[in-house]
């Protein structure tokens, strides 16, 4: 069986896991666990995610270039080697203030 996931046991850089792609976001699926998942993502400038919610706590580590992460309508402005944690249950957006990278990690609860 083919898994989506990254390699066991084998050292990686996430910045140089994603490429980016010309007008899109690109996402990779590093971990995915009954308890949560761990994705990679690229975007171009000017794309984003649009405003949505999530019934468990999701974390942001922008690894390349800049974002601009929305919360509850609250701007926070996040660059490579900066973190965020995103509360369950509150609308949230995400988008690209110039192109990036960013590793999501979802937590979910019982």
């Amino acid at each position: 069986m083919q898994s989506n996931e990254f390699e066991k046991a084998k050292v990686f850089s996430f910045n140089d896991s994603v490429e980016y792609a010309s007008g899109g976001i690109l996402s990779k699926t590093v971990l995915k666990k009954e308890t949560g998942n761990i994705s990679l993502f690229s975007f171009v400038k000017g794309e984003a995610l649009s405003e949505h919610t999530a019934p468990f706590d999701a974390m942001i580590q922008v690894v390349d270039g800049k974002a601009e992460i929305i919360i509850g309508g609250k701007s926070y402005f996040l660059e490579s080697g900066q973190t965020i944690i995103m509360p369950a249950d509150i609308p949230h957006a995400v988008k690209a203030v110039e192109k990036f990278k960013m590793v999501l990690t979802m937590i979910k609860s019982k």
